[in-house]
């Protein structure tokens, strides 16, 4: 028998319709990580949210990729009242995530060796 889960409204934590800030996505993330550490079940309720941008999904729900495997987020994390588009928007940056955190090293090399920093990311990391 599971617990039922702990419901967050997302409007409630970003004070109104629009989930676009780095500041409100980092206080979701404090709210969740907790609970999810706990092995309790969270449902995150998107009633209200109007206007929902990938780089608030990254920080609130894709930094979670880092802290937990993805079979205990998917049992233990749900969406409710989601548009079909943000849960696009919530499907891309937790795919983005996860390959991240599996490797983040390469991750980050690859975008050093792009943005023309490769050098100076071998440097840094040298003992």
């Amino acid at each position: 028998m599971t617990n039922a889960p702990i419901l967050i409204r997302v409007a409630d934590v970003t004070g109104g319709p629009f989930a676009v800030s780095a500041v409100d996505a980092q206080r979701l993330y404090e709210r969740i990580a907790p609970l999810l550490r706990a092995g309790t079940p969270v449902a995150l309720s998107f009633a209200g949210i109007e206007v929902l941008i990938g780089a608030f999904v990254r920080a609130a729900l894709g930094a979670l990729c880092a802290d937990f495997p993805v079979v205990r987020l998917e049992e233990l994390l749900s969406l409710r009242d989601i548009t079909p588009d943000d849960r696009d928007v919530v499907e891309r940056a937790m795919r983005n995530a996860r390959a991240y955190y599996a490797s983040p090293a390469a991750y980050d090399a690859a975008w050093a060796a792009e943005m023309g920093e490769a050098e100076a990311v071998q440097e840094a990391t040298l003992p």
